[in-house]
């Protein structure tokens, strides 16, 4: 019971600084084409302050207890806060919606500028974050990492590593050889999609990768689920890469990797909208509700693809180059192999979608054709009290029922009479229900 009332007391706690932490970054940003005021970036600082030592003062199995109840945005700014080893170990015990949450969430994936280096130490990686030239004195990098640089970052980096680094946001070339070169030099260029997705919605992002002095560089806008991933995976699992080339090979692996899980979500979804579809009746409103969540499955399945077809021809150019030694060229063609099971599974959930489309466009349709039907019924059904209101508008004197004082209540009751036969009649039939 003590325990419980403790943890109970530190999530409380920690949802208080998470709270206090993100209100005063709204103030710092919210103060837009001026200077940050220092006393609240102070305020934001320290808050991220203290709630780091209160987590790091947690043991293990409290603090996964705490970061499992707080929600999807509290949790990625808590786990945000920890040290890297023990953000990295806490992720190995995490369920796997909250791990999924942690590496993919893009909530927090912003643009600022992030820039690390990537040392091979006891057979892991070790990030030492960049954040002046002086920083990269003494350092031999395998990888290093760049999110959203500024010119001037790309060339003092560029220059300290003697290789020309490209901005990130003009890499919209389509054409292979614009794409995928080797320089007279020997550098190699790559630029590569890598999917993200997120709350708001899917994208491809463009990342350049280059491979210069068996260091591999990437550059790109944003922060990215595959590169977590990665670099979760190379500090966690001793011998994981020895070289850059070893890097470029795997973060292509835990792309297809993510490809793989996304295309099960996107099943699931499929699974959960078909027995939408096929369990009941569908009303139009439904029906509308159907065709935007299949559209957005299909929008996101038709990024799957083109990342695939994608890592495709990046991981046949390395192939193709013969740059890579022979383990390096298995894991190569293993990555290949799995990039066409992919391939036919995006295929098989075309072909889903387009099943699940024609269905809810059917139930429109049936819905559609029950209303014309009404009023064709309706229609039918009032020809013959147009008929008889026409003969007796013709007022011929021959016709006794103008001198007759029941005369046009004769002719109204005839009227509903031959309204309610055609009625009864397909009702009976059942084309009424």
């Amino acid at each position: 019971m003590n325990k419980e009332k403790k943890l109970k007391r530190g999530l409380n706690r920690v949802k208080e600084l998470l709270d206090k932490a993100r209100g005063a970054e709204t103030s710092v940003s919210g103060q837009a084409g001026i200077a940050h005021d220092s006393e609240s970036l102070g305020k934001e600082n320290r808050y991220l302050a203290d709630l780091r030592l209160l987590l790091e003062s947690f043991q293990q199995d409290e603090l996964v207890h705490i970061i499992e109840e707080l929600d999807r945005n509290e949790r990625f700014l808590a786990w945000s806060a920890l040290r890297e080893e023990k953000g990295a170990s806490i992720l190995e015990v995490l369920s796997d919606g909250a791990r999924k949450d942690l590496i993919g969430d893009s909530h927090y994936s912003n643009t600022r500028m992030v820039v690390s280096a990537f040392e091979l130490r006891n057979g892991r990686l070790s990030q030492i974050n960049i954040n002046a030239p002086d920083d990269l004195k003494n350092l031999k990098p395998i990888w290093v990492d760049m999110v959203a640089p500024t010119s001037a970052v790309r060339g003092w980096v560029g220059r300290h590593f003697d290789v020309q680094l490209p901005n990130p946001s003009s890499l919209t070339d389509l054409e292979s050889s614009a794409r995928l070169y080797i320089e007279d030099s020997g550098e190699i260029y790559l630029h590569s999609d890598f999917l993200l997705e997120t709350k708001e919605g899917s994208r491809n992002v463009a990342v350049a990768l280059i491979l210069h002095r068996d260091i591999l560089f990437t550059v790109r806008t944003e922060e990215l689920p595959v590169f977590r991933l990665q670099r979760l995976r190379a500090r966690t699992q001793p011998g994981y890469v020895s070289e850059g080339k070893d890097v470029l090979l795997d973060l292509y692996a835990a792309n297809a990797e993510y490809l793989a899980d996304t295309l099960e979500d996107v099943y699931a979804s499929l699974e959960a909208t078909g027995k939408r579809v096929l369990g009941k009746a569908v009303t139009d409103a439904e029906a509308a509700r159907i065709l935007a969540d299949i559209a957005s499955e299909e929008d996101l399945n038709g990024r799957i693809r083109r990342n695939v077809h994608d890592t495709r021809r990046a991981v046949s150019f390395l192939v193709r180059s013969k740059l890579l030694n022979s383990d390096q060229l298995e894991d190569a063609r293993q990555i290949l192999r799995d990039i066409e099971s992919l391939d036919g599974h995006t295929s098989f959930l075309f072909g889903k979608i387009n099943f699940l489309m024609d269905a809810t466009v059917g139930f429109i349709n049936i819905n559609q054709n029950k209303i014309i039907k009404i009023f064709s019924v309706a229609a039918v059904a009032m020809l013959p009290p147009t008929l008889i209101a026409s003969i007796y508008g013709m007022n011929f004197r021959i016709m006794p029922e103008l001198e007759w004082t029941y005369g046009y209540p004769f002719s109204l009751g005839l009227m509903f009479v031959s309204v309610a036969i055609p009625f009864w009649y397909f009702h009976r039939k059942g084309w009424l229900r």
